[in-house]
């Protein structure tokens, strides 16, 4: 099935034109559980909505908006939409959801007043804001970063790790349960460094991207380089570069049991990797769906924003500047389903499968169905089995070499 479009946020201003405002939806995120939907709108300006739990109610939004103009007022009492006013360009964003105290014991986030909830932004001046999601507050500011903030990702397993990426060739590390003074600025909180954990420095162009593994033992980053660096989150050190692509590597993710890792790049292909052995396992290629496209038209046109897997790992989203949404299947090499969207920057799933959410250059962004999938019970038990070994851990089992391969993605 083709993705449909179920709805389309625009930006609830107009547009201006001088280089301050910026238009651009460069970032979208979903907070783990779901229940939360941010996205950079442009204009300084981050949008936090309450979301939907399922696709049908999301639908039911979407044909609410079309009847009456604008979404029909939520119950009283429930969350309600909020409007972060962050002062510079928003580039980059992350949710974090952290454990609440249990037996007495001193819940990280509390030792600095936060609460289960934040959401960071990666700003144009090098600042991050962590914001609280349930009252919209601005709770403090990191710096460190010389320039743009890029990207951000937060540890998967909801210890208060943050990692950010930034155009001044460098990722930082912040570790934000760490002791430290809160120094006031106006009505806002200048964090102290000592909450800054490692600088990692490697990359010689911006960095655009940073993913943490979901078992947290790895880093991927994508900078304007033809090679991605992995590190290790244990000791911050270099582990290997990944060479392959062609041009510019702009976007990565790990599957959601570690034992994957995707690179896209403006060369016009994405390339499947197994991070622990540093091998290329696949490459997708972004060719034009018109054939009358020359290849050098093919190359410009099919330069890669965006790629993500899907919550049971099944699937990957690509978003290119040849304005198609591709949704690719892990066992083939060509997509199963497109869908025309303009100008396309980001994607994301929603954490609990079934769409897809795109932002674009004019400020939009547009929810699409994605392909619901029950996994075979293969693929679970890889998933389960992955989830706690290496490919090295797993080669080393006794077990039949096609059983291995199957496991260590070499036979899909």
């Amino acid at each position: 099935e083709e993705p449909v479009l179920l709805a389309e946020l625009k930006p609830g201003r107009p547009q201006r034109y001088d280089w301050k405002s910026s238009c651009e939806t460069w970032s979208v995120a979903f907070s783990p559980d779901g229940a939360w939907f941010a996205w950079s709108q442009g204009h300084c300006v981050v949008k936090l909505i309450p979301w939907p739990l399922g696709e049908a109610e999301l639908c039911k939004t979407s044909e609410r908006k079309s009847r009456a103009g604008k979404a029909e007022p939520r119950s009283r009492g429930a969350a309600k939409e909020k409007t972060l006013e962050c002062g510079q360009i928003v580039w980059g964003l992350a949710f974090s959801a952290w454990p609440a105290a249990e037996d007495g014991d001193t819940d990280p986030a509390c030792a600095v007043g936060l609460p289960c909830l934040v959401l960071a932004t990666g700003l144009n001046d090098g600042q991050i804001k962590v914001w609280e999601v349930q009252t919209g507050h601005l709770l403090f500011s990191l710096l460190g970063h010389q320039d743009v903030v890029r990207d951000l990702s937060f540890a998967p397993n909801g210890s208060p790790i943050l990692v950010s990426a930034s155009r001044d060739k460098t990722l930082r590390v912040w570790d934000l349960s760490r002791d430290g003074i809160l120094l006031p600025s106006g009505d806002t909180f200048l964090l102290s460094p000592g909450r800054q954990v490692q600088v990692l420095s490697g990359h010689v162009q911006w960095v655009y991207c940073c993913s943490i593994s979901p078992d947290c033992s790895m880093l991927c980053s994508a900078a304007g380089e033809k090679s991605a660096l992995l590190w290790s989150m244990r000791s911050y050190t270099l582990i290997r570069r990944l060479e392959g692509h062609q041009s510019s590597v702009v976007s990565c993710d790990f599957s959601p049991d570690s034992a994957l890792l995707v690179t896209a790049s403006y060369d016009a292909c994405v390339i499947m990797w197994d991070p622990y052995t540093g091998e290329q396992l696949r490459t997708l290629r972004h060719v034009p769906l018109h054939s009358t496209l020359d290849s050098s038209s093919e190359i410009h046109t099919s330069s890669l924003r965006s790629v993500c897997f899907s919550p049971e790992g099944l699937y990957l989203a690509t978003v290119a500047d040849d304005r198609l949404l591709r949704i690719w299947a892990l066992e083939l090499r060509s997509p199963v389903a497109f869908a025309p969207m303009t100008n396309g920057l980001c994607c994301m799933y929603f954490p609990h499968g079934g769409f897809i959410a795109t932002g674009t250059r004019d400020g939009h962004v547009q929810f699409w169905t994605a392909p619901r999938v029950l996994s075979s019970l293969k693929h679970l038990c890889r998933k389960a089995l992955r989830t706690f070994l290496t490919t090295y851990q797993v080669l080393a089992l006794p077990i039949p070499r096609k059983l291995k391969e199957f496991l260590t993605y070499r036979t899909f």
